[in-house]
């Protein structure tokens, strides 16, 4: 039948089996989630006017500066996201696009995915608690912590919750604050080791950052590239890969003396 058809009209027969799957695929939900920069929080401060950060059975210090979590919102795990919303994303800067599994466990309903998260985040403060303490040498049997962040879940403020426990606890380990009087953010996971872990999303927590005042960003290492490639201006980035390391950079940072870590 096409052979016998002017080229124009070949063409257009063609185009339509095309076309309609376009127009099928714009309007069908896909897999994804859209994600942008979320709120950030001083772990050093009050969340929802609860400390962020209570520690008993051991003297704690007052902190200048602030040492900022960082979170990205994503789209709800029921929400349709189509082909017309995946560009828009990806051409934003302000946006991403981002797998739905990676951000929402695969096939579970939002109750069940509260559920997971809020483990997660218990998991995180158990091992923020137990390697920042580790790291201090304290008898975790004799010190007590509590972490409170409202709506929010996941692990990817486990090294801020480190930090902020050894700042409270110790600082700069001379007097000093870790911080430096600097607004610090920052984000990864940590094993109750001191390891510190990749998370995702590190280009939209940049933005997030330095909209809230940040001028230097603690960056799990293997997370560079991401971070770099849409670092907003006047924020500096310090990879890290251990508890040890992100305390070591930053009293580096706060004295001048010794070397800070650079993407």
């Amino acid at each position: 039948m096409l052979s016998r058809l002017t080229r124009p009209r070949a063409v257009a027969v063609c185009a339509l089996p095309v076309v309609a799957l376009l127009a099928t695929a714009a309007f069908a939900p896909l897999p994804f989630v859209l994600a942008q920069p979320g709120m950030t929080a001083n772990v050093l401060g009050d969340n929802d006017g609860d400390p962020v950060i209570t520690i008993t059975g051991a003297t704690t210090r007052e902190t200048r500066g602030e040492l900022r979590m960082t979170t990205i919102e994503a789209t709800g795990p029921g929400t349709r996201v189509s082909l017309a919303d995946v560009l828009d994303g990806w051409f934003g800067t302000d946006q991403a696009v981002m797998p739905r599994d990676s951000v929402y466990p695969s096939g579970d309903s939002t109750k069940e995915i509260e559920e997971h998260n809020a483990a997660e985040m218990k998991e995180s403060q158990d091992a923020a608690t137990e390697a920042a303490l580790r790291y201090l040498d304290e008898d975790s049997g004799g010190i007590k912590v509590s972490l409170r962040l409202s709506d929010v879940g996941g692990p990817s403020a486990g090294l801020l919750f480190s930090l902020g426990i050894v700042d409270k606890l110790d600082g700069d380990g001379k007097g000093g604050d870790l911080t430096g009087g600097r607004t610090i953010a920052g984000t990864g996971t940590i094993d109750s080791d001191g390891t510190v872990g990749a998370v995702g999303g590190v280009a939209l927590k940049t933005q997030a950052a330095r909209r809230d005042g940040a001028t230097v960003f603690l960056v799990p290492k293997a997370e560079c590239s991401d971070a770099e490639s849409e670092l907003p201006k006047g924020l500096r980035l310090i990879p890290v890969t251990t508890l040890k390391g992100a305390v070591g950079a930053l009293v580096a940072l706060e004295t001048g003396r010794g070397k800070v870590p650079s993407c």
